[in-house]
């Protein structure tokens, strides 16, 4: 039998393997915590909380971390051994972000989680340092604007300078130091879609507030439903019975601007985990098609999950590589969606350790591909059809720069979709046929969203 967990102590240990995961390792974080989460090993809904808020602050905010760190302790955070160096990177988040563990609670745990972890010979060094950040730590000298942007901003905000760099030269300082604002936003509520073919906004809501969830309206769509103060989403009628899907706002906008109206068919090109099919599907009724497809059987495990617990039935999903044209499917299609693999940095306050994955050759790579993508997944919208290319980061290479490659290398042209946005979206560029979201603009995910019509 499962020993059930209901202590802090013990959750410390679980959140360090998560972090070293991640930050060592190389793991997905939401991957690494929903894996622990998931495993029915905490129940509690106050350790899953803790185990949660520990893991994503820690690793959302390294690079400040670091920096404090390395201000107290003659042995710098690269050189430390793994253990160390994460046990003091959670310990020091507790100290300044956490005001439900006491500073000495912070100290002391670390202490025996290094002696537990085979390095007791550290544990006077892992003391002596927390110790003095904690006696310090309403004096620490941070980084000013006066030392450069890009230094002051990367530690204040825990970003790598080459993105505050890149943030910097296309959307200027103001606006850059909202965006870095933006993802460490405390406000991290889940955003689910209501599948409007099945049932209401006010009925879904009813249901989720039966279960004792916490519901706001969304910023943007009267069908987008904030949530919170849940234990496990699977555990809710609403998500078992398929009454929602969670997606975030500004990824609804993929196809609340495509047109797409009953008996159409839709290929989504890049589905997984399928949000958009589901929401292309939704719209269509129970008429037409979607065909939903992504390159591995995981991805499309993923798509399948979703599809039967929402229980639509137009829908046919394929194993599918979106780099290899596919005859079957030329000029079949009244939409296409080409939500397309892209740099992902418009989702860093949701996964943070894209930060610290993404190099800044990894733009011109995901650039050069998605192009190739747009190339294929052209010749599959009929003449006077659609092509939606969406992503969710907010680099002007992988968007705007692409926006302007497919008016002038392919047989689409851009159509106003102004009236097709929500108000809050209004008078930007959606008469130029493409909207760029930015995450402080409405607290949602970065997010690029284009209309083309193919002549």
């Amino acid at each position: 039998m499962t020993k059930k967990i209901n202590n802090n102590k013990n959750i410390r240990g679980f959140a360090l393997d998560i972090i070293i995961n991640v930050m060592e390792n190389g793991a997905y974080s939401d991957k690494a915590l929903h894996n622990v989460l998931d495993s029915g090993t905490i129940t509690e809904k106050r350790d899953r909380a803790f185990l949660s808020r520990l893991c994503e602050g820690t690793v959302e905010r390294v690079i400040l971390l670091d920096y404090i760190i390395d201000c107290f302790s003659s042995v710098k955070t690269h050189k430390m051994k793994p253990v160390i160096r994460n046990v003091m990177r959670m310990s020091v988040y507790q100290i300044f972000y956490m005001e439900q563990v006491t500073d000495a609670a912070a100290c002391n745990e670390a202490v025996k989680l290094t002696i537990k972890r085979g390095f007791k010979g550290l544990s006077g060094f892992v003391n002596g340092v927390l110790r003095n950040i904690i006696r310090n730590k309403d004096s620490i000298i941070y980084p000013s604007i006066t030392d450069g942007f890009n230094k002051y901003a990367s530690i204040k905000y825990s970003m790598p300078e080459w993105i505050v760099e890149e943030l910097r030269t296309e959307y200027g300082k103001e606006i850059a130091e909202k965006i870095l604002k933006s993802f460490l936003s405390e406000n991290k509520c889940i955003c689910v879609r209501c599948n409007l073919s099945k049932a209401s906004t006010i009925k879904i809501e009813e249901m989720l507030k039966a279960d004792g969830v916490t519901v706001n309206r969304g910023n943007f769509f009267d069908y987008a439903l904030n949530i919170s103060d849940y234990n496990k989403i699977t555990e809710l009628k609403a998500f078992k019975d398929g009454f929602i899907q969670v997606q975030d706002e500004s990824s609804m906008l993929t196809v609340a601007i495509s047109r797409i109206k009953e008996n159409d068919t839709v290929i989504d090109i890049c589905a997984a985990p399928g949000g958009k099919t589901l929401q292309a599907s939704d719209v269509l009724n129970g008429t037409g098609l979607v065909i939903s497809c992504d390159i591995s059987e995981s991805k499309t495990k993923f798509i399948h999950e979703n599809i039967k617990r929402a229980g639509f039935k137009n829908i046919d999903i394929y194993k599918n590589n979106a780099l290899i044209y596919k005859d079957d499917w030329r000029e079949i299609a009244d939409v296409v969606i080409a939500d397309l693999p892209c740099s992902g940095l418009g989702v860093m306050g949701r996964k943070c350790d894209i930060k610290y994955k993404t190099k800044p050759s990894d733009i011109d790579d995901l650039t050069t591909i998605q192009r190739e993508m747009l190339k294929i997944a052209s010749q599959y919208v009929k003449l006077g059809g659609r092509l939606i290319y969406s992503t969710c980061t907010i680099t002007q290479a992988e968007n705007i720069e692409n926006f302007e490659w497919i008016k002038n290398n392919l047989p689409f042209k851009s159509e106003s979709i102004e009236e097709l946005l929500p108000e809050k979206l209004k008078g930007k560029t959606g008469k130029n046929g493409f909207i760029q979201v930015l995450p402080h603009m409405a607290g949602t995910d970065g997010y690029f969203a284009a209309s083309f019509v193919k002549y």
